[in-house]
């Protein structure tokens, strides 16, 4: 009943019209998601209390930080790195543009460390700030559930208070996985790759996603020797296979050794570093072990269970409906503690329909349509929409394909070989663009662009009649006039 009537828009239960409690909101975790439910739901005059581990760069279960996973160990800082790692390149690609480099270019790793934890300070201040001013009380210390409208605070000297909430919301994130296999405890995570005190000179990567071949990407673009083990044929599972074979060559292109099909079994410590054994019996000694082999959803510690809470018996995650809402009427989930699309600008969505939900009186179920994402290896690659082979499994209907290879006009003078590649997969008989994706530099900021055409349902005839901006290579978008192949439908047309 009370979900039925917090849908039909009404907050209040008749039974709590006279209930007093501390928060009408208590969030835990002051990530990207909680921080926008926090501060969205005192627009619509809500009382808000949130809080978060102490700050550090290297989480823990014990610290954390305002401004979560992506702003103080995550996309912020990998974004950073990333930066730091092309400029290499880009030194190398500068001879044949008149730029005479004749000292010798050294790079200093500790130099660019501080001047990325500069900035995650200043972030880490900002997002106190939002929460400040938007009237939001801010609480540090280890948040858990005890009960479907009590919340317990461990303060950083021990000490517990509780406080009382008419609705709590858990926005905890994911932490770092680690596989199971003798010797784990001498890798390291995605944490402790973004703070290293020294550069590694001899890499090695466990994983085959985007953590594992961004840092693939900075490593080697700074200098060192990288070797990326993965468990599939290519990396970067669930994206376009064709886009995942382009990121394959490049990646080889600048240097990085690829292992498919393989995975680690063992770790050693010796004199010369650490030393990895593959299920192959091939053996490799690195200065840096790094296990980017996916994240868990940070619940452990929450006491979710003892209230009643459902969670995924696999991997931990917080089961939500549409509206983020669990099983106990009171208690909410977003962001990557649901498991669901684990991307910081989803977990703001959720953060923001969940705000409109409960407080503004406007039912929202967030939409998990033309999301578009990017993978920051150097170069980009950026999708939006359907692969082609989702495309093909979702399909009635003939899927066709368009596809544009080319050298960069940049490259045509740097002498550097290395392809961008566009893609649209379309629905042969509406002419609905179902997906886009490319593989160059600046796929991230083309693609935001293309994204806002997915999601007005843009056709193909309509990307055609678009005039392209030149030169660019943004305009191949709007250039590729016939089509690299048509795949008949793999599902039999329904008989209406």
């Amino acid at each position: 009943m009370a979900r039925k009537m917090l849908i039909d828009g009404e907050v209040e239960k008749p039974n709590e019209e006279n209930t007093h409690y501390d928060f009408d909101l208590f969030v835990i975790g002051a990530g990207s998601g909680g921080v926008r439910a926090s501060r969205f739901s005192t627009q619509y005059g809500a009382k808000v209390g949130i809080c978060e581990l102490p700050f550090h760069p290297i989480s823990s279960e014990v610290i954390g930080g305002v401004g979560g996973t992506c702003v103080i160990r995550g996309c912020v800082p990998k974004k950073i790195l990333v930066y730091g790692a092309a400029y290499g390149a880009e030194l190398e690609d500068a001879k044949n543009y008149g730029w005479e480099l004749n000292e010798r270019t050294d790079f200093n790793w500790k130099k660019l460390l501080h001047k990325k934890t500069e900035e995650i300070v200043r972030l880490n201040g900002i997002y106190k700030r939002l929460l400040s001013n938007a009237g939001v009380k801010l609480f540090e210390g280890e948040g858990r559930v005890i009960g479907p409208n009590q919340v317990e605070l461990i303060q950083l000297d021990g000490t517990k208070i509780s406080y009382s909430a008419k609705h709590i919301l858990i926005a905890t994130g994911s932490r770092a996985h680690r596989p199971a296999i003798p010797g784990q405890e001498l890798a390291i995570t995605s944490d402790e790759a973004l703070s290293l005190e020294e550069l590694p000179k001899r890499a090695v990567i466990l994983g085959g996603g985007y953590i594992s071949v961004e840092f693939a990407s900075i490593w080697r673009g700074m200098g060192a020797t990288v070797d990326l083990f993965f468990r599939k044929e290519l990396p970067l599972r669930g994206f376009d296979d064709e886009m995942r074979t382009v990121v394959a060559k490049n990646l080889e292109g600048r240097g990085i050794n690829l292992h498919p099909n393989t995975t680690l079994t063992e770790l050693t410590k010796t004199e010369g570093g650490i030393k990895v054994r593959t299920d192959h019996g091939q053996e490799i000694t690195a200065d840096v072990v790094l296990f980017a082999t996916g994240r868990a959803p940070n619940t452990k510690r929450l006491n979710l269970e003892s209230v009643g809470v459902e969670l995924d018996n696999r991997t931990g995650a917080v089961k939500v409906d549409e509206y983020s809402r669990t099983n106990i009427p009171s208690i909410w989930a977003i962001g990557d503690v649901t498991n669901r699309m684990n991307l910081t600008p989803v977990a703001l969505m959720e953060g923001t329909c969940f705000a409109k939900t409960v407080f503004g009186g406007q039912p929202t179920a967030a939409d998990y349509n033309h999301i578009p994402c990017a993978v920051f290896c150097i170069p980009p690659l950026s999708v939006v929409g359907l692969s082609e082979e989702q495309a093909l499994e979702n399909s009635n209907g003939d899927i066709s394909v368009f596809t544009s290879t080319f050298n960069p006009m940049k490259n045509t003078i740097s002498g550097r070989q290395e392809k961008t590649i566009m893609k649209l997969v379309v629905d042969a008989e509406s002419d609905k663009v179902l997906g886009a994706s490319m593989c160059g530099p600046d796929a991230p900021e083309i693609m935001q662009g293309i994204a806002v055409a997915l999601k007005c349902g843009a056709t193909k005839a309509q990307f055609d009649s678009t005039i392209g901006i030149h030169p660019s290579a943004a305009e191949e978008f709007v250039t590729m006039r016939s089509a690299t192949r048509r795949i008949p439908a793999r599902k039999p047309k329904a008989n209406i």
